[in-house]
């Protein structure tokens, strides 16, 4: 599905919930952005979808991989088992044209970007990982857990650098 084939359904705005004058989904955009594989898991539908890492990491029984396409799979050069890693996935099927959102567990409104919802301006999700089995030839990535849906586009891998993006103050 491309992004611009997403349906939008005008009644699915949640009370309190304001949309935006503009849909990113309906524009042309101004990145280039290239997928560098998929995301396969489980979850074929979004219903099925854990809300969110801690989830997934409960509700997963394994089978969970990143596609690389091929071109990119000499970038995976340096990964290994047992590595953390930060995935960026786009949401593609995501709306993209609320700005102050409703969510269920809320008793009030928030701006999408005080929000972890897929329902964003650049539907771009990130998350950190576990490798759990990497063949770089193959271009398969086993890894813990996953809340994207089967065959979710990704944008980009980057190591978890513990000296860099752990939080000490935490």
């Amino acid at each position: 599905m491309s992004q611009n084939s997403v349906k939008h359904d005008p009644a699915g705005v949640r009370e309190g919930e304001i949309r935006s004058l503009r849909d990113p989904a309906r524009e042309s955009g101004d990145a280039h952005v290239v997928f560098i594989g998929r995301i396969r898991s489980p979850w074929r539908e979004r219903a099925e979808c854990p809300k969110n890492m801690r989830q997934a990491r409960e509700k997963t029984t394994g089978g969970c991989h990143l596609e690389i396409d091929e071109a990119w799979r000499p970038g995976l050069a340096g990964l290994a088992t047992g590595d953390y890693l930060h995935i960026l996935y786009w949401m593609h099927q995501a709306r993209r044209d609320i700005v102050l959102q409703k969510p269920r567990h809320r008793d009030t409104p928030a701006g999408v970007f005080s929000l972890r919802s897929p329902v964003r301006p650049n539907p771009v999700a990130m998350a950190v990982v576990r490798i759990t089995s990497i063949d770089t030839a193959a271009g398969i990535i086993g890894i813990d857990a996953t809340d994207a849906l089967d065959q979710t586009p990704l944008v980009d891998l980057k190591p978890y650098l513990p000296s860099i993006d752990h939080l000490s103050d935490r």
